[in-house]
């Protein structure tokens, strides 16, 4: 005799190749501000084609490969890797997928009273589609969930939880202006970030940079206004300021000559040290001495 199958739970599509999922409270209580309900990864199925009208749960989804579509409040949005979109409660959604190139994604489904207000400050705001830049990242960050999520232990959700709000604090960071893709501002954007990112133990100024980059002062700083809220110069000074913390913690370099591989004379660079920090560079090695 067969052995009979076993269906999926009924919120969960059948329409899936591939999948790995995880499940907590379904009911969480009504006075909980933030919590998992489940989430997953899934490999759609050549004819997957998701209809609903309604769906308990605030709820992302994270394409990492394939194409399709989704329908959210009457407009339609291609899906490509990098895309996120949300859905809750009453909304109607229609999810396809290419049956020659299949979607794989993630997934999570959210309860709370916090949930919606956090969605919204992380700029992935129940009924839209957005676009992030760092997929990796954020690939990551769903894999945390998902390992959480399968714990099996009595802590499972509350550490769940706490990883879905390090997801929407990814996310917040991640997300692109929208098409922002092509825009050409954008596109400068990103070569200058990288131009930083790449040279900052040669640079002094970010005017040095905006100079390699055959970019006007003015316009570099609005670049990073715009797109990362934060001036070129705070970058260039986080990204020295790491360096110099590994430095000062090998043991190997005394402050003053870090300061001056810099180009900086060691009171800014102490000062610039305690604002990235939040500790001078002797309260730094003090720190890190009582670890070892």
């Amino acid at each position: 005799m067969a052995k009979p199958t076993i269906p999926p739970p009924p919120l969960m599509s059948n329409q899936v190749a591939d999948a790995r999922r995880f499940y907590l409270d379904q009911r969480p209580k009504r006075n909980t501000g933030f919590a998992v309900v489940c989430g997953g990864w899934e490999r759609c199925a050549a004819d997957y084609e998701i209809r609903r009208q309604r769906y308990p749960y605030l709820t992302l989804e994270f394409v990492v490969g394939g194409k399709g579509t989704v329908a959210l409040g009457g407009r339609t949005y291609a899906l490509s890797r990098g895309a996120v979109f949300a859905y809750g409660p009453r909304m109607p959604h229609v999810i396809r997928t290419h049956p020659e190139d299949r979607l794989s994604k993630y997934f999570v489904n959210f309860c709370g009273t916090e949930v919606q207000g956090l969605m919204r400050t992380a700029g992935v705001a129940a009924g839209g589609c957005y676009a992030v830049e760092s997929v990796d990242e954020v690939q990551a960050a769903f894999e945390h969930l998902l390992s959480a999520g399968r714990r099996g232990t009595g802590a499972a959700a509350r550490i769940a939880a706490l990883e879905g709000q390090i997801l929407l604090l990814m996310l917040s960071e991640a997300r692109l202006p929208e098409a922002a893709r092509t825009q050409q501002a954008y596109q400068t954007f990103s070569r200058c970030r990288a131009y930083l990112e790449n040279n900052y133990l040669s640079l002094r100024t970010a005017a040095e940079a905006a100079a390699a980059c055959h970019v006007a002062p003015a316009y570099f700083s609005r670049l990073f206004a715009r797109f990362s809220g934060q001036a070129p110069y705070q970058l260039l000074m986080r990204l020295k300021m790491n360096h110099a913390a590994t430095l000062l913690q090998e043991g190997r370099w005394m402050v003053r000559e870090i300061a001056d591989g810099f180009g900086m004379d060691p009171f800014h660079f102490s000062r610039t040290f305690k604002r990235v920090h939040g500790l001078s560079p002797a309260g730094f090695l003090r720190a890190h001495s009582m670890e070892s």
